[in-house]
């Protein structure tokens, strides 16, 4: 069998078993195919790529100007491409096991005070347009007391809600199930929500779910009316929220980690960061061996 029908095998177990999303089937094989054409000039097949083909390709990704997150990526899909080869025995090695990640960055997450998810609620109910002013209360309520991606939002069907119980069962990232409990006042919302169709969030048609383009653009002119800059406000700025003032509140990073659905608990732990910057600003702003510096003698 030859690279590529590795690779086309390889995307087959990642869709079949993992419910891996289009957009990353898609990235997966184009990094795939950036490194076959990169081994090939070598005289090298992908699936038999050497550890020094792999360093000189990453080596050559790192001159060409790339970002750092990109380079990660494709590295990802190759590792997990060559532990895939490794676990069907089409090579008895894994020639990424000591190749070094690209060193990121570090990029918090943009935060919201409960004062501004407060007045973007208000500003939801407030809107001119009736249908808009439901839709967008509904789902701040949702986003901001589940923690639910926007993909999890506008995926909800209305029978989610059909029941007494307070807890919600999410469909999140490739295909994995979790249950996530409900506050009263965002049960209550998704209940007064008036829809047609299968759809908790319709579109135009009824039998298709509102898109992201168009709940992200009533999300901007939501943030506009409450007075905030729209560049602030997303879907994930609201997951964001959600996690930092739980974890502000007291919630523990192992329950915060259920709640979001994060495969590795690494990834939550990015909201321990942002409380320690906030604790350290708050130290800065009020201590007075902070301010003793700033007083003139």
């Amino acid at each position: 069998m030859t690279g590529a029908r590795h690779v086309e095998a390889f995307l087959e177990m990642l869709a079949a078993e993992r419910g891996a999303a289009r957009n990353t089937l898609l990235a997966y094989r184009r990094d795939l195919e950036a490194f076959a054409a990169f081994a090939a000039g070598r005289g090298e097949d992908l699936a038999a790529a050497t550890e020094a083909t792999l360093r000189a390709f990453l080596a050559q990704l790192e001159a060409s100007g790339i970002a750092a997150r990109s380079a990660a990526r494709k590295l990802s899909a190759l590792r997990q491409f060559h532990l895939y080869l490794l676990r069907e025995r089409v090579r008895p090695d894994d020639p990424t096991l000591n190749l070094d990640s690209p060193r990121l960055p570090s990029r918090l997450p943009k935060l919201l005070s409960e004062n501004e998810v407060d007045a973007l609620l208000a500003a939801a109910r407030a809107l001119p347009e009736a249908g808009e002013a439901a839709t967008m209360t509904v789902a701040l309520e949702l986003l901001y007391a589940t923690g639910l991606r926007v993909s999890e939002l506008l995926g909800l069907r209305r029978v989610a809600l059909a029941t007494e119980g307070r807890m919600l069962l999410v469909r999140g990232k490739g295909g994995k199930d979790r249950m996530v409990p409900l506050s009263d006042a965002a049960r209550e919302a998704a209940r007064a929500l008036r829809a047609e169709g299968p759809w908790l969030f319709p579109g135009r048609d009824p039998a298709r779910a509102l898109t992201r383009q168009a709940f992200w653009l009533m999300l901007k002119r939501t943030a506009l009316a409450a007075g905030i800059d729209p560049a602030r406000v997303s879907p994930h700025v609201l997951r964001h929220a959600f996690a930092s003032h739980m974890l502000a509140r007291g919630a523990d990073l192992r329950s915060l980690q259920l709640l979001l659905g994060h495969a590795d608990i690494a990834t939550t732990e990015i909201y321990t960061h942002v409380q320690a910057e906030r604790l350290a600003r708050l130290v800065e702003a009020h201590h007075p061996l902070a301010k003793r510096g700033t007083e003139p003698p």
